[in-house]
């Protein structure tokens, strides 16, 4: 199964993954499937990073290299047509990185993994 991660579960996997649920931990583990990470999360992580927001344990290329590596981890480039399907999202949640999450999920057809409220309002199909 292809499975888009949240930015928030990409950074508990590598940094605190007691915060998953033994679900989800068992869902990014599985060699059956196929994580994604939307551009969006590491533009948004390297954002909060500079403003002193967030923290890393390692360099972000680190973690990324070691999700490749270690949980088949694929990135997802944002492409105009996910730029096109914000026009259709309803305005539950104003975050802009997570809007586009969203956007992502629903025109590939992935499940977004996620604990974040205001996304599980949007009909897509949410993992938590």
């Amino acid at each position: 199964m292809n499975l888009l991660l949240d930015t928030h579960i990409f950074l508990w996997l590598n940094q605190q993954p007691e915060k998953l649920s033994p679900h989800v931990l068992a869902l990014c583990e599985d060699s059956k499937n196929t994580l994604y990470l939307s551009h969006v999360s590491p533009w948004e992580i390297q954002i909060k990073i500079k403003l002193g927001k967030l923290d890393l344990h390692s360099p972000l290329q680190d973690m990324i290299a070691t999700q490749q590596r270690d949980n088949n981890l694929q990135l997802l480039p944002i492409a105009l047509k996910h730029i096109y399907a914000l026009a259709d999202l309803e305005n539950y949640h104003q975050d802009l990185f997570d809007r586009l999450l969203i956007a992502q999920a629903t025109v590939e057809s992935m499940p977004l993994i996620t604990v974040d409220s205001k996304i599980i309002q949007y009909p897509i199909v949410t993992i938590s």
